[in-house]
């Protein structure tokens, strides 16, 4: 019998975060041993509202990079669920979305059987790697025999809280409370006990606390689970599936942290030398970096409130504003006349910024984030201190995540939603950029300690390396089965 080599399907989520981040495993398991996976093929798709061409530098970049990558563009949803429920519901929305692409998938992934079973190089299809708003594509892994998997890009915390929903749900029915936020929750996995108010905002509202529930009540069907994550970072939460029988919940594989640092487009490249030749003057962990996010604008008000805070703070500070390009297509323009005269020796603003880039930079020495999982992880990894201003998704959880249960942040906020339309005032904001920058508390030679662990985790045999050696080796382990079976 012919020995057949090993191909993947992965599926990703389409915004930055996740896309990047499943790239860079990507790369990450082609590089571990060449003859043992053969093919990588992603399958891109869109959103109404995040088309397919907004990938597109992404994914044609790592095909150019690696030869063993294919790109499948799947075709647009012809009857996409309306958008008015996505303004409603969001994830309820993007369940239903992905629950329509059964077809298209199921079509893309049977045309990928067929060449594999009549290609000359003999490659088989050994399983399909999903992002967790993909857990609906699992119907078409069962349908056509290939274990499916999910990749996380959140922590291993958001998983013990994925985890606890559905068994919640089985005892209480309904969503969280919204009207008693600091009501204290137990979720296995936590040591600390996790307040209502900072659970992810779809877990408060009925429509969408029903998605949690589907979705988070499929993760159990998975072969097994990669996060975005290790050990060191989160050793309680890891630990507590480790206890878990194989039986009762699928494997959990820490494999982080990943970094996205060659796979951003750099959107415009004299900005980029403008930022680090700015930085490349500045003293060593002097300059705190405000940055927050790719999805979500800040409003005039609240940019103005910050420039405030900078002013009244007095430190240097690297600022990369996001705007609407359409309503200030400078962002400068939003800031309070005469800021950037007074501030000129202090300060630099920007729109784009390459966000890895600047985080391993020495002269930064804190960042003010909206606690997006790969923000922490980029924090992280280069030991710099971050400042908490969560303002949607599961960043809520991740700051206190990072402030209470593992003690390697500065709270600002825990609790803020950027949807409610509150502006925080200058002043808390400078007292969280003072403390950031000056206070004794700051876990500075923790963080340092954390860095070091995280760069270890991913170097041959460190815990995350050994981790997806193991998950590689489940996945050759069963086609070697499978095929003994058929012959």
């Amino acid at each position: 019998m012919e020995k057949q080599e090993a191909e993947l399907i992965f599926i990703p989520f389409p915004i930055t975060g996740h896309l990047l981040a499943t790239i860079e495993l990507v790369k990450i398991i082609l590089s571990h041993d060449p003859r043992r996976i053969h093919t990588i093929t992603i399958l891109n798709w869109g959103l109404p509202f995040l088309p397919q061409s907004n990938n597109y530098a992404s994914l044609q970049s790592l095909a150019k990079s690696e030869p063993r990558v294919r790109i499948v563009t799947l075709p647009e949803l012809a009857n996409p669920p309306p958008m008015e429920f996505f303004v409603r519901a969001p994830e309820a929305y993007l369940l239903e979305f992905v629950q329509r692409m059964v077809p298209l998938v199921r079509d893309a992934v049977s045309t990928l059987l067929s060449s594999s079973r009549d290609g000359s190089d003999s490659v088989r299809v050994v399983g399909i790697v999903l992002d967790m708003f993909c857990v609906p594509l699992m119907d078409v892994g069962n349908e056509l025999c290939l274990p499916s998997y999910i990749f996380l890009t959140c922590s291993a915390g958001f998983l013990s809280l994925a985890k606890h929903i559905p068994e919640r749900h089985l005892l209480v029915k309904s969503g969280f409370d919204r009207s008693s936020g600091e009501e204290e929750n137990t979720v296995p996995g936590y040591v600390a006990s996790v307040p209502t108010k900072v659970l992810p905002l779809g877990l408060l509202t009925s429509e969408s606390y029903d998605a949690w529930v589907d979705m988070t009540g499929r993760f159990h069907e998975a072969k097994g689970i990669l996060v975005n994550s290790s050990i060191a970072i989160e050793p309680n939460n890891f630990g507590y599936f480790y206890r878990i029988p194989v039986n009762e919940y699928p494997p959990v594989y820490p494999v982080g942290p990943i970094l996205c640092f060659n796979d951003r487009p750099i959107l415009n490249p004299s900005e980029r030398d403008r930022v680090m030749t700015w930085l490349d003057e500045q003293p060593e962990s002097s300059v705190v970096f405000l940055c927050f996010g790719s999805l979500k604008n800040l409003d005039a008000a609240q940019i103005q409130e910050i420039a405030r805070a900078l002013e009244i703070v007095g430190c240097r500070f690297l600022w990369s504003i996001r705007t609407d390009p359409k309503e200030y297509p400078n962002p400068i323009e939003i800031l309070p006349d005469g800021f950037m005269n007074r501030v000129s020796n202090l300060g630099f603003v920007c729109g784009w910024a390459p966000q890895v880039e600047i985080l391993a930079h020495k002269a930064i020495g804190g960042f003010l984030s909206h606690c997006g999982w790969n923000s922490i992880l980029e924090s992280l990894r280069f030991g710099v201190p971050i400042a908490t201003w969560p303002m949607y998704a599961e960043q809520q959880l991740n700051a206190f995540t990072m402030v209470k249960e593992l003690g390697l942040a500065v709270e600002m906020r825990l609790d803020y939603v950027l949807a409610d339309g509150e502006i925080v005032k200058a002043d808390e904001i400078a007292r969280a950029v003072r403390s950031l920058m000056e206070g004794e508390d700051v876990p500075r030679r923790k963080l340092k300690e954390i860095a070091e662990a995280a760069k270890e985790a991913m170097m041959d045999g460190g815990s995350s390396f050994v981790a997806i050696e193991r998950f590689i080796d489940e996945l050759i382990f069963a086609m070697d089965c499978s095929n003994s079976r058929e012959y």
